[in-house]
C-alpha cells in the first residue's frame, strides 16, 4: 500500500467489514482543533468550558442551556452548526452512507470545505489500493479547485491555491513578473519519469496534471470517477473518454460541474450551444452501469454522458455530490 493524503484524515477513522469508513472521536477531533472552534483569547468560561468537554468525549450529548450560555452570538451559531453536523455523521452507518445522506436532504447552508473535506477522506479510502500516481493526481480534481492553462497544444490543470500563491510571488518580484511563461509551467508537471515523485508530494497538491498527456489525464480523471463511484454506491461501472460526440443521444447526462450542467440542460433541450461555451468543454465521456444495476425507464439502453467544463475564468470546480444524485438508479441503496 502507497502512503498518500495524510491530510485527509484517513488514518483517524476506522473501516467496517465491507471497507467503509466509521467516524471515531479523534476524527471528530480534528474538527474541534479547527480555528473556526477553537476558543479565541476573549471567549467567555461557558465557550471555553464547552470545547474542552468535547475535547474529552467528542460524541457526549449538549444541551441547549449550555449553549445559550456562550457569550457571542457568532460563536453560539458556529457551536450550533458544528454540533449539528457532528451528529450527521455519526447518525449513519459509515461516512459515505453520511456523505450521500447530506446531498440528497440539501446542502444549503452548509461551507463547501465541509464538503471538500468529506470528498477528500472518502476519495482516500477509495484509492487505497490504486498504485497509479496519475489517477490519484486527477482525484484531487474532485475536492480542490483547478486552473485550466491551455499550453503548447494541451490543457494543464494545476491547484487554483498554488497558482494563486504563485502568481502573488510574481507581483511581489520583478524578476519572476519579467520572466513569463504560464504559471502553471513554473510547477512540475506530472509525467512518467517524475510520477514516483507524487506519493512524497501527495499533501502539497503541486504537480500539474496534463489532461492531454501520457498516459491520458482524460482517462485517470475517468478512473478517479470510478473509484469515487464505487466507494459511495458499491457498485462499478465503466467509464471511457469520447474524443468528441457526434450524433449523441442526451437522454441521460451527469455534468461534473455547474458550467457542464448548464451546458449539457441545453443539449438535452435540443438548444444551440454557442461556440464559447463549447470550447469550455475540458472532457466527455460514457458511463456504463453494470447489468444488474437497475436504471430508471427513461435511461434504460441508453448510454450516460459526463460533462466537464471551466467556467470563463478558466476555473474547473468539480463537483462530486453530481455522481451521488445525477445517476438514473431505480433504487438508491447504499452498498456502505
Amino acid at each position: 500500500m502507497t502512503h498518500f493524503w495524510a491530510s485527509s484524515g484517513h488514518l483517524l477513522l476506522d473501516r467496517e467489514p465491507g471497507g467503509g469508513l466509521k467516524v471515531t472521536d479523534d476524527f471528530l477531533k480534528a474538527y474541534l482543533a479547527r480555528p473556526e472552534l477553537l476558543p479565541p483569547e476573549e471567549a467567555c468560561a461557558a465557550e471555553r468550558a464547552l470545547h474542552a468537554r468535547l475535547m474529552d468525549a467528542p460524541q457526549r450529548d449538549v444541551s441547549q442551556a449550555e449553549l445559550g450560555a456562550i457569550l457571542d452570538a457568532d460563536a453560539r451559531e458556529n457551536w450550533r452548526f458544528m454540533l449539528g453536523w457532528r451528529d450527521r455523521l455519526l447518525a449513519a452507518p459509515t461516512l459515505e452512507a453520511a456523505y450521500a445522506g447530506i446531498i440528497r436532504q440539501g446542502v444549503s447552508g452548509i461551507p463547501p470545505l465541509f464538503l471538500d473535506q468529506l470528498a477528500h477522506v472518502i476519495l482516500r479510502a477509495a484509492l487505497d489500493e490504486v498504485g497509479d500516481p496519475f489517477v490519484v493526481r486527477a482525484a484531487e480534481c474532485l475536492f480542490r479547485p483547478q486552473r485550466v492553462t491551455h499550453h503548447e497544444n494541451t490543457i494543464l490543470l494545476a491547484d487554483a491555491e498554488m497558482i494563486e500563491g504563485h502568481e502573488a510571488d510574481r507581483h511581489a518580484s520583478p524578476l519572476l513578473a519579467m520572466l513569463g511563461g504560464p504559471a502553471a509551467t513554473a510547477l512540475d508537471i506530472l509525467k512518467t519519469a517524475n510520477a514516483d515523485q507524487y506519493w512524497q508530494r501527495s499533501d502539497g497538491f503541486d504537480m500539474v496534471l496534463d489532461l492531454g498527456g501520457t498516459p491520458s489525464g482524460r482517462a485517470a480523471l475517468g478512473q478517479a470517477l470510478r473509484h469515487w463511484l464505487r466507494q459511495i454506491h458499491g457498485f462499478d461501472v465503466a467509464i471511457e473518454p469520447l474524443d468528441k460526440v457526434k450524433d449523441a443521444d442526451w437522454r441521460w447526462f451527469v455534468g461534473l460541474d455547474a458550467q457542464a450542467t448548464t451546458i449539457g440542460n441545453a443539449l438535452w433541450k435540443g438548444q444551440a450551444v454557442d461556440e464559447e461555451a463549447l470550447s469550455r468543454v475540458l472532457a466527455l465521456y460514457t458511463m456504463t452501469l453494470p447489468e444488474d444495476v437497475p436504471v430508471l425507464p427513461a435511461a434504460k439502453g441508453r448510454p450516460i454522458y459526463l460533462i466537464m467544463a471551466m467556467s470563463p475564468d478558466k476555473v474547473l470546480r468539480l463537483k462530486p455530490q453530481n455522481l451521488v444524485t445525477g445517476l438514473p438508479l431505480a433504487a438508491r441503496e447504499m452498498a456502505n
